[in-house]
């Protein structure tokens, strides 16, 4: 099936105006049978968004809102496309518990959702590492080096697929090499393939669906699909399932380069 599973909307909070109508229009037009929009979730009760705008998550008072139109355009278009409602929950340390509440409150709604790494926690803070190239460069000088930061995703990243965030803890893992986003800013290439490794091994050994993640490719400091086509490779011999994901926050990043790696799934 032509699928685009990792879709963002006009309810993410820096993302764009476009209209759901816009995405699935176009969605039609480039003959998807498929999509889930899975716009940002309210981030957890308690956890304070490190980002300037805080504006990392859907407000929680959109959450009923964003989930009753897209019922309503499931009906609308329930002769052209499958649409899903979806949501990309955040894995944040510390607030698992808060993650899995409000998992049991909303996961019933959700048809096909993803559970991404976007905030690494060091001593007592946290940090959202792929918000610019700045704060991951500072980052990488609070830690030491850049390996040390990637450690520290890789067993965030984990930590996030061994977790137990109850029955309705999503099925996609997403863009596991996320931290991958601004490599070309160092001299030299950091080491990190027995890193994935375990990473798409604890993805098999959980029986859960990985998110191939074309936006990476449109990010001028990484330049490459989330994961590489490598990894693509071997989680297909695993028989992991993919998902292709545009990751679009804009209608016009919608599909965004599924030709080129169409063949990858």
């Amino acid at each position: 099936m032509k699928k685009d599973g990792h879709i963002h909307t006009p309810y993410c909070p820096h993302g764009t105006e476009d209209s759901l109508h816009l995405y699935i229009e176009k969605a039609i037009q480039n003959s998807f049978e498929a999509i889930t929009f899975t716009e940002h979730a309210p981030l957890p009760i308690g956890f304070i968004d490190p980002t300037p705008d805080m504006d990392s998550g859907m407000s929680m008072n959109q959450l009923e809102s964003y989930i009753s139109e897209l019922q309503k355009l499931k009906n609308e278009y329930n002769k052209d496309i499958v649409i899903s409602t979806g949501l990309e929950i955040d894995f944040i340390s510390g607030f698992e518990q808060n993650t899995t509440t409000f998992l049991n409150t909303y996961g019933k709604y959700l048809d096909d959702s993803i559970l991404s790494v976007h905030f690494l926690k060091h001593e007592n803070d946290y940090t959202c590492i792929d918000f610019s190239k700045s704060t991951f460069l500072a980052f990488i000088e609070r830690l030491g080096d850049p390996m040390s930061v990637y450690k520290l995703y890789y067993k965030t990243l984990l930590d996030s697929i061994m977790s137990n965030l109850g029955d309705f803890k999503p099925k996609r893992i997403g863009h596991i090499t996320l931290v991958h986003k601004f490599q070309h800013t160092f001299a030299e290439v950091v080491q990190d393939h027995k890193e994935i490794i375990v990473i798409l091994n604890e993805i098999k050994h959980q029986q859960l669906e990985l998110d191939v993640n074309s936006a990476g490719l449109a990010k001028p400091y990484c330049l490459e699909i989330y994961p590489p086509p490598a990894y693509i490779k071997l989680a297909k011999d695993l028989g992991i399932p993919l998902v292709f994901g545009s990751d679009a926050h804009q209608a016009k990043d919608l599909h965004q380069f599924y030709y080129e790696i169409s063949n990858l799934l």
